[in-house]
């Protein structure tokens, strides 16, 4: 059974840091890309940063570019999303995913078909 989870989150001052991180298990974890995505109230879920299997390769929301840093371990199943700069419209729930669909976009959520339960981060001003 595949699990991922979330942690990390927090109430944190425009202008703070976190960091998130998501473990894994129940899959080959090194095989996987893995995303991070978000999700404020009521708002449609969005992709926030992506990592290749290798970590050769990352992604990015142009509105995350430059603060957030996506990062991974294998040999810890970890992947981890560290957030400089916070501004309150980064809070929401944050979501781990692996990627399962090969060849699709690294920035669809329907390209991932495992997530975690999701953390929440929220940045006051």
């Amino acid at each position: 059974q595949v699990q991922l989870v979330e942690s990390g989150g927090g109430l944190v001052q425009a202008g703070g840091s976190l960091r998130l991180s998501c473990a894994a298990s129940g899959l080959t974890f090194s095989t996987y890309a893995m995303g991070w995505f978000r999700q404020a109230p009521g708002k449609e879920r969005e992709f926030v940063a992506a990592i290749s299997w290798s970590s050769g390769n990352t992604y990015y929301a142009d509105s995350v570019k430059a603060r957030f840093t996506i990062s991974r371990n294998n040999a810890k199943n970890t992947v981890y999303l560290q957030m400089n700069s916070l501004k309150p419209e980064d809070t929401a729930v944050y979501y781990c995913a692996a990627k399962t669909s090969r060849g699709a976009p690294m920035t669809f959520p329907g390209s991932y078909g495992y997530w975690g339960q999701g953390t929440q981060v929220t940045v006051s001003s």
